[in-house]
């Protein structure tokens, strides 16, 4: 078992994005790279806390690869807006890969060079070491399987669903 923490915008839509391959055990929301100790939604959307939104990423790399699990990270957000993913503004909607080791780091650099290819653009993504990942209050785990037809849900969520549905239909869980 492998685990990835990486940030792209909301986690909603990372979270509603992953649980959806096989291979991938389990998806946490949560929060990391800040300041401060045990942050709470609330400071966190106020950008007083210098988290971001991010998604716990646990996945058996013998059904799905680490280079397969980052193509879908670099598929659901857009990591050449800087501290933003559209509407959602502000450093805690950054684009970023937390690393746990050099082998790590290395993975999600070659990562960003595959993605420099589909984007065409200079990549914002900040790769960074992890420090503590914290994870989000309940009601953010698996949040749009639980509200499918809330607005947020409805107009951003579910279109990054059905994007990378399309993109990695041969890696759907049944």
């Amino acid at each position: 078992m492998q685990s990835f923490v990486l940030g792209g915008g909301c986690f909603w839509c990372l979270d509603s994005a992953y649980v959806q391959f096989q291979g991938v055990l389990e998806v946490t929301c949560g929060y990391a790279g800040g300041h401060t100790p045990n942050p709470d939604y609330q400071s966190v959307c106020e950008g007083t806390t210098g988290h971001a939104e991010v998604v716990k990423v646990v996945f058996d790399e013998t059904v799905i690869s680490p280079e397969q699990v980052l193509d879908i990270f670099f598929t659901v957000h857009d990591p050449t807006q800087l501290n933003r993913q559209g509407m959602d503004i502000g450093t805690q909607y950054r684009s970023a890969m937390f690393f746990e080791d050099d082998a790590q780091q290395q993975l999600f650099l070659d990562s960003i060079e595959r993605a420099k290819e589909i984007w065409g653009q200079e990549i914002v993504t900040e790769v960074v070491a992890i420090e503590t990942f914290f994870p989000a209050e309940d009601y953010h785990q698996d949040f749009f399987a639980k509200n499918p037809n809330q607005g947020y849900c409805v107009a951003v969520v579910a279109p990054k669903v059905r994007k990378v549905r399309e993109k990695f239909q041969h890696l759907l869980a049944n």
